[in-house]
């Protein structure tokens, strides 16, 4: 992409970004902002930055590398905003830490167990990249956040919301998955503080393909997240084993630490020595959400600001940062705290593949791929 191409597609950030001197801190208006380069991926591709800003106040930092979101600003009902997840300066942050982020995940997100699944009566390999728990997690070796993407921003003419579209296609082959799949992944801030997220794939033949956002969060921006209330509309949870394998069939939340069908703190029992609960160490397990179709299915407080998660999909995979490591560092130099940021990941359920009475995951030629989550932030 030339200047010229630059400017007649972004404007005046173009034009900036073009002469080299652009700084996302200018830019107030509602829009989309190519806020600049962004640094090399281990890959050797050069991913670079945009600022997505909302009319209603909340505006975010994402990235082509993997659609990552490097920072989420929500205003109180004062209007006066605060980051309220985790990111990095540069693609080496994630590199060197964690690479799910706040990031696109595919083809398949949470674990396969043993990397292994069978298709049509054939036997397909997935590269186990959780070697801990014996599985392929989030696509393998190289999933879909590893990736540079191609990035289209827009603005609804009719005023109902600013975004950018991630495209990408994936060979037959890919992590060892069949078929060849072109995906499409579409963030909007509309001027009510919703941040949707669109997904949509097609195939070439028969696939599991399972898809999420990896964004976690902090609703007070800082500080262990123990203290923050949690509701999910979910009757039942899947039991795992050690290696976070789902094992039987769902089972009741009632009466275990597992139990968010009203608001509770995160902490409460975070640590009870409930054994399904101690393999996470903590939560790190699906709900089985109740309801089908596009509904409210959890809901997170802070003191000032709130969040809630509306989906489509059949699980919500909560996991609470057990494994953040405190010696790491984010944005800023920003030292980092175990249990500081937690996610809420609306997907099909873990090992779906090797488990028929789950929701399936195939998704065949011919059909196409749709689901869309909504993060509806809130002042308190």
């Amino acid at each position: 992409m030339n200047k010229d191409h630059l400017i007649a597609a972004f404007g005046l950030a173009g034009a900036l970004f073009a002469a080299g001197c652009t700084s996302v801190q200018s830019y107030s208006a509602s829009g989309v902002y190519l806020a600049g380069e962004f640094g090399k991926t281990r890959y050797g591709e050069k991913a670079r930055l945009y600022r997505i800003i909302g009319a209603g106040g909340l505006h975010m930092d994402v990235t082509d590398y993997g659609g990552k979101v490097v920072s989420l600003w929500v205003p109180d009902a004062k209007g006066e905003v605060i980051d309220v997840t985790v990111g990095f300066d540069s693609p080496a942050g994630w590199e060197t830490t964690d690479p799910y982020f706040g990031a696109i995940i595919g083809r398949y997100g949470n674990r396969i167990a043993d990397g292994r699944f069978k298709l049509d009566g054939r036997d397909y390999k997935v590269p186990v990249n959780d070697k801990s728990h014996n599985a392929a997690l989030h696509g393998g070796e190289r999933g879909w956040d590893a990736y540079v993407w191609d990035a289209y921003t827009f603005k609804n003419p009719d005023g109902s919301g600013v975004g950018i579209v991630f495209q990408k296609e994936f060979p037959a082959g890919e992590q060892g998955f069949p078929g060849c799949v072109k995906a499409k992944i579409t963030y909007t801030v509309t001027p009510d503080n919703v941040w949707r997220v669109d997904y949509e794939a097609v195939t070439d033949e028969a696939t599991p393909v399972n898809l999420t956002q990896h964004v976690y969060f902090n609703m007070n921006g800082w500080g262990r997240i123990l203290n923050q209330d949690l509701m999910i509309d979910a009757d039942a949870y899947l039991p795992v084993d050690e290696n976070l394998k789902p094992v039987g069939a769902p089972k009741s939340v009632a009466g275990t630490p597992f139990d968010f069908r009203t608001f509770r703190k995160i902490g409460e029992r975070i640590d009870d020595p409930d054994p399904v609960l101690q393999h996470g160490p903590g939560y790190d397990h699906n709900w089985c959400l109740n309801g089908t179709g596009f509904r409210k299915v959890a809901e997170l407080k802070g003191e000032k600001r709130a969040v809630e998660v509306w989906t489509d999909q059949p699980g919500l995979q909560f996991y609470a940062g057990n494994f953040i490591d405190d010696e790491w560092k984010m944005k800023g130099g920003r030292p980092m705290m175990r249990r500081g940021w937690l996610a809420l990941e609306t997907q099909h359920y873990p090992d779906s593949p090797n488990r028929p009475d789950f929701p399936s995951t195939t998704v065949r030629p011919g059909e196409t791929y749709r689901t869309t989550t909504e993060y509806r932030f809130k002042a308190l």
